[in-house]
């Protein structure tokens, strides 16, 4: 639970790696982010998409209270991490193979400011043909609207389901014999059902 992006696409192989790198770096060293470098150049033996060397190529970095952003590739060009490399990586199922590709942020807790920072991060990369591909859905809406107001609001939005989230669980107790399953579902009714409810007392 919580505001995320999620992500995936390929590098542009007439674009240099280690260019893209050296400019995300210089961002994160402006604002103070940590970050780590990986393998800054790809191999030039490797032909098919859907094989790759088990190396991670690219950049991270990691604002404060924020999940760590990858721009990050595998040796076929494709976006991943090293931690999804190390679940999926070797997944004989298509299903899982397909999670390999498939990167997610949670932003929530960094706030809205450092959210649109890494949003129009991603958006200069892309307008700088660093990317063949790129698919990004943001939770905040910002990416695809250019709208403060509505990042602003889909991050209150959040925070009060997060906020009655917690009040939830401290004041509605576990029934006798209830799985924690059907608990937090039960949670998850009652909290549906306020907010519906308030929207419809909206004016």
């Amino acid at each position: 639970m919580g505001l995320s992006i999620h992500y995936n696409g390929k590098f542009n192989k007439n674009a240099i790696l280690a260019d893209l790198i050296t400019e995300v770096k210089e961002i994160a060293e402006v604002f103070k982010w940590d970050y780590e470098v990986y393998h800054e150049e790809f191999p030039s033996d490797i032909k098919d998409e859907n094989s790759y060397d088990g190396n991670i190529y690219g950049i991270s970095f990691a604002p404060p209270e924020c999940e760590t952003i990858f721009i990050c590739f595998l040796s076929n060009y494709r976006m991943s991490s090293h931690m999804l490399l190390k679940f999926h990586g070797n997944s004989e199922h298509q299903t899982e193979s397909d999670l390999l590709y498939m990167l997610s942020t949670k932003t929530q807790y960094a706030g809205s400011a450092v959210h649109k920072i890494v949003i129009d991060l991603f958006r200069y990369l892309n307008k700088r043909d660093y990317f063949s591909e790129l698919n990004l859905i943001d939770e905040g809406e910002y990416w695809e609207t250019g709208d403060e107001k509505i990042l602003e609001h889909k991050f209150n939005e959040y925070n009060n389901l997060l906020d009655s989230f917690s009040l939830a669980v401290e004041t509605i107790p576990v029934e006798p014999g209830e799985t924690y399953e059907n608990y937090f579902k039960r949670i998850a009714n009652r909290i549906n059902d306020h907010f519906t409810s308030s929207t419809l007392r909206t004016p």
